[in-house]
């Protein structure tokens, strides 16, 4: 039995990239609603720009979880 060492090297790196890419976009939608309550709890200023932060953020890790989802399911193919 032959193992490419080459491919399993890069799917690992592939695979850590994309891990470590989806919690820091996720962490950026948490500090967007951190944004969101302290604006709302001072009451000074607009939660509009955390709001859309964490919302840009919370879609765009879903649609990586989606992707994700639709690359190992045969029947989405």
């Amino acid at each position: 039995m032959q193992l490419d060492w080459t491919a399993l090297g890069q799917v690992a790196a592939v695979s850590l990239g994309v891990t470590v890419a989806v919690v820091v976009v996720f962490t950026f939608g948490v500090l967007g609603l951190g944004r969101l309550e302290d604006a709302r709890a001072s009451g000074t200023g607009t939660s509009a720009p955390g709001l859309a932060q964490a919302g840009l953020c919370f879609v765009a890790g879903a649609a990586v979880v989606a992707y994700g989802i639709w690359l190992i399911v045969p029947q989405f193919h």
